[in-house]
């Protein structure tokens, strides 16, 4: 009987242990008072990011991450396509792959990734701002302003967001700079 309630409750544990950043984590983000909190947040929640709940993936990410850190990008994709293939909704992989072929020129296979990337986790503010960043490589001045509006709607202290929008709201409405 022990050993039945021992397998019940750690099946239960292990089920019920959630992955990635919680709901709570986003809104304190987006309700933070100053840009240092914010930056904090941001800090725990792109950890956060980085687990998926499958301790494989979690794994094959962060070999991944290596991979990249040593600049070997064919070793890093081939860790994130298995990664992705483990758990196919772990938002932080397909982040990290878009950015491999971002590097690569592969635009198209990495729009794909960050749609993906944010069907999973559609507050994940790095794929908006990287997002963003493709659009405006892509010519899509009125896209990419749309993702760093959502980046601000997500993580409204971010700097680099903040700029962005500020830089392509008078072009994207049609007013002179």
């Amino acid at each position: 009987m022990h050993s039945f309630l021992f397998s019940a409750l750690a099946s239960f544990v292990l089920a019920s242990g959630a992955a990635g950043p919680s709901d709570e984590m986003f809104e304190e983000l987006r309700t933070a008072k100053s840009s240092v909190i914010a930056e904090s947040l941001a800090e725990d929640i792109s950890s956060a990011l980085q687990e998926s709940g499958s301790a494989t993936a979690d794994i094959l990410l962060e070999r991944a991450l290596v991979a990249e850190a040593i600049e070997d990008l064919d070793m890093a994709r081939e860790f994130l396509d298995r990664a992705i293939a483990v758990e196919p909704e772990f938002s932080e992989a397909w982040f990290q792959r878009a950015l491999i072929f971002l590097n690569e020129g592969k635009f198209d296979q990495a729009l794909y990734d960050l749609n993906e990337a944010l069907t999973f986790e559609p507050r994940h503010f790095n794929a908006w701002l990287t997002l963003g960043a493709l659009f405006e490589q892509l010519g899509e001045s009125k896209q990419a302003l749309k993702a760093y509006q959502e980046v601000l709607k997500i993580h409204p202290h971010h700097s680099t967001a903040q700029s962005q929008v500020r830089r392509l709201g008078p072009q994207v409405d049609g007013r002179s700079i």
